[in-house]
């Protein structure tokens, strides 16, 4: 349950990449620019993902080793392609890319679409846990 909550968090993350960064980047519309102060609580829900990503890792593996299922291999694939855009392809660069905002990098801008299909991979994963959690807690109830 506490996964499935850290892991909802991500939402806001995802809704300001998409209303921010993408629809800057593909309208030219910054649909919600939200001021400095609340634009670090969202840099500190991002980083709640570590947590989830390696608890979330757990319980599919875990799923695994019950019983073999494609869907939890590609599950694992989506959740810890995730480290990947955490640690190498940074929302800074994405940002920077875009907007021109920030430091100059010198790396392609397809590198900052991936950086995106990467974050967007975690929303079936997502829309699972939440349905895991209320699964077990209507089985408590009963």
């Amino acid at each position: 349950m506490v996964a499935a909550t850290l892991f909802t968090l991500q939402l806001i993350h995802l809704y300001w990449l998409t209303t921010h960064v993408v629809s800057f980047k593909l309208f030219g519309l910054d649909l919600f620019s939200p001021p400095p102060f609340w634009e670090t609580i969202i840099i500190l829900v991002d980083y709640t993902e570590i947590p989830v990503l390696i608890t979330t890792s757990l319980v599919y593996i875990n799923e695994l080793r019950k019983k073999f299922e494609f869907k939890s291999v590609l599950y694992l694939i989506f959740l810890n392609s995730q480290f990947l855009h955490i640690f190498w392809i940074t929302d800074e660069f994405v940002l920077t890319s875009f907007t021109g905002q920030g430091p100059i990098v010198n790396l392609p801008i397809w590198l900052a679409w991936i950086a995106i299909l990467i974050d967007y991979l975690e929303l079936p994963v997502i829309f699972e846990t939440l349905g895991k959690a209320f699964l077990a807690v209507k089985k408590k109830l009963n």
